[in-house]
């Protein structure tokens, strides 16, 4: 089975996400995942970018989890991209440390998934907004796998999130899952 790390980022995980700390939670109790909370680790937003780019190369497949903020992700989180991904070492001729690493975006929204299409109050799909993330990715050699959405996250109920953060663990398991094209 392959090593999975879960680079969570919700600056707000103990007070403010119901259904990110549900996950966090179901995540905690499998040996072969790691959940690193990167607003817990760095509350000075000091990277330690070694240990981040350690991280990676230990692990097979990345999870980055967040929160849908403002169209993109959290601001630490695009820092941690800033600071860990390289030239030399993510990218470019000789940046080769993800060459095959998998990632997944797993995402919680507020707004439903009639909200996130074309007519919808927010105009554009998840999907849309992810491309940044998506060439990034493939950018630095890793191969982009489905992400895990879910809408309507502030609405669910303890036992929705108990079923979905239960599904998502098993998602982000699945060694079936294949590349997405972009």
């Amino acid at each position: 089975m392959k090593k999975t790390l879960v680079i969570e980022a919700h600056p707000h995980l103990h007070d403010g996400s119901r259904a990110n700390l549900c996950r966090v939670e179901a995540l905690r109790s499998h040996s072969n995942i790691t959940v690193h909370s990167l607003y817990e680790v760095y509350p000075d937003w000091t990277i330690d970018t070694k240990d981040e780019q350690q991280l990676l190369l230990d692990h097979d497949r990345i999870v980055l989890q967040y929160p849908l903020y403002w169209y993109s992700v959290t601001p630490l989180l695009k820092k941690w991209f800033d600071d860990v991904l390289e030239y030399g070492w993510a990218y470019g001729s000789k940046g080769v440390q993800l060459q095959g690493k998998q990632f997944i975006l797993a995402i919680t929204a507020g707004g439903t998934l009639e909200d996130y299409q074309a007519g919808g109050s927010d105009w554009f799909s998840i999907s849309e907004y992810t491309k940044p993330l998506q060439a990034t990715i493939v950018r630095c050699r890793g191969t982009f796998l489905p992400s895990w959405i879910t809408y309507d996250a502030d609405q669910l109920t303890e036992k929705q999130l108990q079923i979905e953060a239960a599904a998502y663990v098993n998602y982000i398991q699945d060694q079936s899952l294949k590349a997405y094209k972009l």
